[in-house]
């Protein structure tokens, strides 16, 4: 097995999906390095019938297998193809994750600032389709989590305010089928406000009723930042909050690097029953905010847009053909996920802030020392 430029060859492979289907449409990557120093890799592209658009047109033709052979679908078969719904039971894998909700009190109101959420779906091997979560696992994953950069963001969030926190440990709703791991941090240990939350959860398909089940797995992370809230809660104290860009690029970051950090990676590929190189990256984001974003913001380099809208939140989509196992890569979606942000939000200059804090980033990782 020769191996490939596997970025490269990701990069060509959308680049023709986006100028030759009809609609422009891309499969599923895993790049699997050789792991020998040679730089090359195994390419894996996964085509999921069931998530692809029925009909895809090349060169305004539709292509299909027939008794065997390549053919060309005549009008009857295209009209069938319109009319054919993907099914409703296969989770395409590594994308569609659900968004969040903000939890709310008694009179209505939400209880946290914001909620983040990612996540992927994925297949499952024979064993994981029947056997129960294996506390040890489970327990594997938690120090994973414990391990990779998330706690740190997560404490960077907190903007100096958090005094304790735990450890990733099962909270809640957990059961055979579903582990739900929970990062907690307060102001002072006494405190039963967290100023952050992240809540891990991994959730198998059940057993009973199986047949109209999804056959697929997932894997969610939800980061939930009170800071604000908090703040205000303590406004005697003359301390108002808002989210500095740096510190939320800097959890957007720390975000997608754990979600592909080897060792979690092989925690949930070892709980799905899977090789690690079907656990796919996360494809998406998504926010959701108790009030407009730009009220969540520091306004320092943001200037807002006249009469641009209310956005409390958004959906952030990953570019395919970027490899978030690679710092550069994942910088860069990160920033395009800034940028967005800040359009959604009604506010221009995230550009030029997101290029200050990158040059200020730069100077300081190549500063001599001593």
């Amino acid at each position: 097995m020769v191996g490939v430029d596997g970025q490269a060859t990701i990069d060509q492979i959308v680049s023709g999906c986006s100028t030759m289907l009809d609609p422009p449409w891309e499969p599923t990557f895993f790049n699997v390095p050789f792991g020998d120093g040679s730089g090359r890799s195994v390419v894996v592209v996964r085509v999921d019938a069931n998530v692809a658009p029925r009909p895809v047109l090349i060169k305004v033709k539709a292509p299909i297998r027939l008794s065997g052979r390549n053919a060309t679908a005549d009008r009857a078969r295209l009209l069938q193809l319109a009319r054919e719904e993907p099914s409703a039971t296969v989770l395409p894998t590594g994308q569609n994750v659900m968004s969040p909700n903000l939890d709310r009190d008694g009179e209505g109101k939400a209880t946290a600032d914001f909620i983040l959420r990612t996540g992927i779906n994925l297949p499952m091997g024979e064993a994981a389709a029947w056997r129960p979560l294996s506390e040890k696992t489970v327990a594997a994953l938690a120090q994973a989590l414990n391990g990779s950069a998330l706690p740190p963001v997560l404490h960077n969030l907190g903007n100096g305010a958090i005094d304790y926190a735990t450890d990733f440990r099962q909270l809640g709703h957990n059961r055979a089928r579903k582990a739900r791991l929970v990062w907690q941090a307060t102001g002072r240990p006494t405190e039963n406000k967290h100023l952050v939350e992240a809540v891990v959860s991994v959730e198998l398909p059940e057993i009973y009723g199986a047949a109209a089940a999804p056959a697929a797995a997932s894997v969610t992370i939800d980061i939930i930042a009170r800071v604000c809230q908090y703040a205000e809660s303590r406004g005697n104290a003359g301390w108002t909050h808002r989210y500095a860009v740096p510190d939320l690029a800097t959890l957007f970051e720390g975000l997608l690097k754990t979600a592909v950090d080897p060792k979690v990676v092989a925690e949930i590929a070892r709980i799905a029953d899977i090789d690690t190189a079907l656990v796919a990256q996360p494809r998406e984001l998504h926010l959701v905010a108790d009030r407009q974003v730009k009220e969540l913001l520091y306004s320092g380099g943001l200037e807002e847009i006249p009469d641009a809208g209310a956005s409390a939140g958004g959906i952030f989509r990953s570019n395919p053909a970027l490899n978030l196992r690679s710092d550069t890569d994942r910088q860069e979606q990160v920033d395009d996920w800034l940028r967005q942000l800040g359009l959604d939000a009604g506010l221009t200059g995230m550009e030029r802030v997101v290029e200050g804090y990158r040059a200020a980033a730069a100077r300081t990782t190549t500063q001599p020392v001593g």
